[in-house]
């Protein structure tokens, strides 16, 4: 199957790429025609809609485009559908990670117990007649005291998934962040629900 890409990111797009084609799905790139979407719905899915729909659109194929939020508890789920956006519209992974780390510091949020979050991701495909599928995956952790590793993109130098030794998805290698990332794990459930039956 082949699909279009959604995402303007080159990060989460290379890793989209991967995963997906170890689930034998061909992962096409994003037109350069295509200009930026706009991402102003207040849910992950309602995002990934928007810029599933404006490619779906644009090149007449099946688009996939995901959405992801980083989910602290401390923050009352915060910064959530924003987590991209979290220091500012332009903000770079490192502005985001410092006012994660800042507003975790004011809440008083030090120890591990008050530091458990989530990653959240929703694929969706939507094809140019309307229909869609719509998976997520979700990948529980705690968020460190400063960041760690040289690996990932955004918050994965802060980030340490539950199911793991300890270290943050970017101290990892990319194999084993997918193995239990929370893209990972939608995308795998996205390559289920595309399989012929």
């Amino acid at each position: 199957m082949r699909l279009v890409c959604a995402s303007a990111n080159p990060d989460k797009v290379a890793e989209m790429a991967a995963i997906l084609a170890d689930c034998g799905v061909d992962l096409l790139p994003r037109p350069d025609s295509v200009g930026d979407v706009v991402e102003d719905a207040d849910t992950l899915e309602g995002n990934a809609r928007l810029k599933a729909m404006a490619i779906a659109e644009a090149t007449g194929l099946a688009a996939v485009a995901d959405d992801t939020g980083l989910e602290v508890d401390a923050l009352d789920g915060a910064p959530g559908v924003r987590s991209a956006r979290y220091a500012g519209d332009h903000a770079t992974y490192e502005e985001n990670v410092e006012r994660l780390l800042a507003e975790l510091a004011e809440r008083g949020a030090i120890t591990v117990d008050r530091r458990t979050a989530r990653f959240r991701t929703v694929v969706l495909v939507r094809w140019p007649d309307g229909r869609e599928v719509v998976v997520d995956g979700v990948c529980e952790g705690t968020i460190t005291e400063s960041p760690r590793g040289d690996g990932g993109f955004g918050y994965d130098p802060v980030f340490a998934p539950s199911e793991a030794d300890g270290r943050t998805f970017a101290e990892m290698t990319a194999a084993e962040k997918h193995t239990i990332s929370h893209r990972g794990r939608a995308l795998r459930a996205l390559a289920v629900a595309l399989a012929p039956r």
